[in-house]
């Protein structure tokens, strides 16, 4: 994990940020959030999917939520599918989100286009 921490810092050095992706998959994780200097923490979206329906969901992301700002971490929510889900996420207080309610994706050509 030390080769990854400098890496890591090299490049923010320069301007770069990272995020811990796959926030809440397994104890491993708290680990990474403890020794790598990320500056973001995305929340799987398995806790996403069925977040208005399912009150588990909400207990841990709200959790996830606060153990980043214990960190001083900005989160980014994966998989946001609704208007519900996006309300929801703002209410708790996540920074970012991202997924098919938000913009769906896109072929790199039609992106970058030359001229």
């Amino acid at each position: 994990m030390t080769n990854a921490s400098h890496f890591i810092d090299s490049l923010q050095a320069l301007g770069c940020c990272f995020a811990l992706d796959d926030s809440g998959i397994g104890f491993s994780s708290f680990s990474y959030l403890k020794n790598l200097s990320t500056d973001f923490l995305k929340i799987d979206g398995s806790f996403i999917r069925d977040l208005p329906r399912n009150p588990m969901d909400q207990h841990l992301v709200k959790a996830i939520i606060e153990i980043a700002r214990g960190f001083g971490k900005q989160t980014i929510a994966e998989y946001v599918g609704d208007d519900e889900t996006l309300k929801l996420l703002n209410e708790y207080g996540v920074d970012y989100a991202q997924g098919y309610h938000i913009g769906k994706p896109e072929q790199w050509d039609t992106i970058f286009k030359d001229g």
